[in-house]
């Protein structure tokens, strides 16, 4: 495996190497995986649609 990638990836997070080598690999996902998507509820959508109406185009 090539330890590159996740390195430069530490590195740009201002992760220093040496806390790098000390992470777990259940640190390591917690700090890399991507946030959860929120979900678009029926309710919001309809919300959203009573704010922002189409409008009409002539």
């Amino acid at each position: 495996m090539s330890w590159g990638a996740p390195l430069r990836l530490a590195l740009s997070l201002g992760l220093p190497p040496e806390a790098f080598w000390r992470l777990s690999l259940r640190e390591w996902r917690a700090l890399t995986e991507a946030p959860p998507t929120p979900v678009l509820t029926r309710t919001d959508l309809r919300a959203l649609i009573a704010r922002y109406p189409d409008e009409e185009i002539r």
